[in-house]
């Protein structure tokens, strides 16, 4: 393959390149990007002085080589990861390095098939509540974006809190949209004044900050006090648990117990961390996952018929169970559809650590570069009429001709989601308990989105609910 020395890109504007356009539209900017310049992409955006360049990837193969076959050359360094890291903590989806090591091998076995699959209930309770809700939704409408939120956050505040998912939920509600505005806004600016620095932005996230934190504290501090007395198995009572137990294995370690124990187990904050990390990738996600495919069935009539009739012959009126995933699989082809369409990580972003040549172009050393699913999942060369709705791109057979990143959703290569299963598991199943009991129609058609932490729709998904 011939490796070009400059890399094409959009000219901009002379004074500030292309951050109005990145600023205003990313997702429309990259798309038009790939149409007129092809895989790679070499963006300037900012004033002389404060300028960046920022390298974008589009193919499936250049996905690939960023977060899997030579991820080691592509880190989480770039001043957005910072920013999140400094609000949200150094959880799994922050941390780097050994810190990420560890962390992973302490979390991994609280995400195994079988323990996720545990958290089946408290989907389809939470998600019962809902439905219950909808019996008595101001004309027959609601808004499935604002429901899937609130269900998505309700069930992985319960799985992570437990019996206190009431004190926790409504301080999450109130705090997260502030913390993250904030830490867009910050991540995406050339230049930011110092967190304590007491300007109104610093002090409003600063406050949302100390209540977040505050009820984490507690609610973590009181596991850690109970002991082996504690019963739950909520994921902070299993984390705790398996503190204690490293702590135990470490004091048994007389040769080495300073390198075991800091191998293995959590501290207090670091807890805190997951949890936080957790509540942001476990709950906005999901429910943009979920939103949208509601929105997308709503649309589409013929799909969600066809959808509705599998919930009701494979639950036949019952709540379903972790098992029943595998027996819906046109409506995991239709969630995964939808997260074709609208992503919830729609662009992710690395730092180059040395110069690397990908599909031809050389990206330098410390270069910021992202990949983009919002683009590739797009791809006219993976996907026929790529913009229209068709669950059977997902059908059995259908995905062994297409490129490993043709979908990658859940990021890929050694830091993929660890949540990936839940996330699955979650919204099948509820998709499964709305359409057995209601039938959906779009009020609104278009929903406009743009690029936050995760995709942010900028307006309602209106459905108007008629029981069936």
């Amino acid at each position: 393959m011939t490796t070009s020395t400059r890399v094409p890109g959009p000219a901009g504007l002379p004074l500030l390149g292309s951050m109005f356009d990145l600023k205003r539209d990313s997702l429309g900017t990259y798309l038009a990007a790939r149409r007129a310049h092809g895989d790679v992409v070499r963006f300037t955006a900012g004033p002389p002085g404060l300028r960046m360049e920022l390298y974008a990837v589009f193919s499936a193969e250049g996905a690939q080589q960023i977060l899997a076959t030579d991820s080691a050359n592509f880190r989480k360094d770039n001043a957005f990861y910072q920013e999140v890291r400094e609000s949200f903590g150094n959880g799994l989806l922050t941390s780097q390095d050994e810190d990420y090591l560890r962390q992973r091998r302490l979390m991994q076995p609280l995400f195994t098939r079988k323990r996720v699959d545990g958290y089946a209930a408290a989907v389809t309770d939470e998600t019962a509540g809902l439905l219950d809700r909808w019996s008595t939704a101001p004309d027959g409408t609601v808004d499935v974006v604002d429901e899937m939120t609130r269900l998505a956050l309700r069930a992985v505040a319960r799985i992570l809190f437990g019996t206190d998912v009431e004190a926790a939920v409504p301080v999450v509600e109130r705090c997260f949209p502030v913390i993250g505005e904030y830490t867009l806004r910050r991540g995406y600016s050339p230049v930011n004044p110092p967190r304590d620095w007491p300007t109104p932005g610093n002090r409003r996230a600063a406050a949302a900050m100390e209540e977040l934190y505050g009820v984490c504290d507690r609610i973590i501090e009181e596991r850690r006090a109970e002991g082996d007395a504690a019963k739950g198995d909520d994921l902070l009572t299993l984390l705790a648990r398996a503190e204690r137990s490293a702590e135990r294995s470490a004091e048994r370690s007389e040769e080495n117990s300073e390198e075991s124990s800091a191998d293995g187990a959590l501290d207090a904050s670091e807890i805190r961390d997951q949890v936080l990390i957790f509540l942001l990738a476990g709950h906005e996600t999901t429910a943009t996952s979920l939103a949208f495919a509601l929105h997308l069935l709503a649309r589409h009539p013929e799909q969600q018929s066809r959808a509705r009739a599998e919930a009701v012959r494979i639950l036949g009126g019952r709540t379903p169970e972790a098992y029943d995933l595998n027996a819906l699989p046109y409506l995991t082809q239709v969630l995964k559809e939808a997260m074709r369409l609208y992503p919830a990580a729609p662009v992710i972003g690395r730092r180059a650590v040395a110069d690397a040549v990908v599909d031809g172009h050389t990206i330098p050393a410390g270069a910021d570069v992202v990949v983009a699913p919002w683009v590739t999942q797009r791809h006219p060369r993976y996907w026929e009429d790529p913009d229209r709705f068709d669950p059977e791109r997902f059908a059995p057979g259908a995905e062994k001709d297409r490129p490993r990143y043709a979908w990658f959703p859940f990021g890929g290569g050694p830091r993929a989601c660890i949540g990936q299963h839940f996330s699955m598991l979650e919204s099948v199943l509820a998709l499964a308990m709305v359409l057995s009991a209601y039938e959906l129609e779009a009020v609104d058609q278009q929903v406009p989105v743009d690029a936050g932490i995760t995709l942010r729709p900028k307006g309602p998904a209106r459905c108007r609910l008629r029981r069936v």
